[in-house]
């Protein structure tokens, strides 16, 4: 037990010296991001994800085959969407280099800027799930997360990859004590889990409760930060910043 709380401190308050530096806290407010998003998505926008395409390739077969409910052309502007942000991230590494700080940064301002418009249409736009706009929304998100996933495949942390969870879950139950390992990363990965689980709750209370677009507008507050601390942080060019 005493690892696993060392281990969730240690991600949240990276140790002096840390080979990933602040990576990990800022990629963990990442995938907060990503539960708020997909609420948001699946809630207002009809049964679509903007972050989990494993998700809409479901979907699309659902669509495919006649059940109700499901957009075809949702579900792959969605995927194309999502694709069309990663190639831009890999654009955005293959300019700055190896500076993770700065790729962090410049790709998650660029994700902010997608979010904030997103809100605001959100906030202008009555029967959203409905009309055209639908569709610039999916566009605009899914473009957002294309580029927030291809960064953290760039930045490489373990266990912090910020819209898929499936292979987290798998590595946490494969190496637990159960599976016969030794609990390795359990309180990182714990903390992985429950971060996209409390965006998940938290935008879907403010799309039932408040407003369908206070999601998004959390969203924005939370990547800003992010963006400014990653630009801030790798001014100096400390170890952590150069790609491993």
């Amino acid at each position: 037990m005493l690892t696993t709380v060392t281990d969730a401190w240690h991600t949240l308050r990276p140790p002096e010296g840390d080979k990933h530096g602040p990576l990990s806290p800022l990629l963990l407010t990442l995938t907060v991001v990503t539960g708020l998003v997909d609420a948001f998505s699946y809630l207002v926008l009809g049964h679509v994800f903007v972050a989990n395409m494993t998700g809409n390739v479901v979907f699309l077969a659902f669509a495919l085959a006649g059940a109700k409910g499901f957009s075809l052309g949702a579900s792959v502007l969605a995927l194309v969407a999502f694709a069309l942000g990663a190639a831009v991230a890999g654009r955005v590494v293959v300019h700055l280099g190896p500076r993770r700080g700065r790729v962090l940064a410049v790709s998650t301002a660029g994700e902010a800027v997608l979010a904030a418009v997103a809100a605001v249409i959100a906030w202008a736009v009555t029967d959203i799930g409905v009309s055209a706009w639908r569709f610039a929304l999916i566009a605009l998100l899914a473009s957002g997360t294309g580029i927030q996933n291809g960064t953290a495949r760039k930045l490489a942390v373990p266990d912090l990859t910020t819209t898929v969870l499936t292979l987290t879950i798998t590595g946490t139950a494969f190496e637990s004590r159960l599976g016969g390992g030794a609990n390795s990363r359990l309180g990182r990965r714990g903390l992985s889990i429950f971060a996209m689980f409390a965006g998940a709750m938290v935008g879907t209370l403010l799309v039932l409760h408040v407003h369908v677009a206070l999601p998004l507008l959390v969203a924005v507050v939370l990547l800003v930060p992010v963006a400014a601390a990653a630009a801030r942080l790798s001014r100096s060019k400390p170890a952590w910043d150069l790609a491993p």
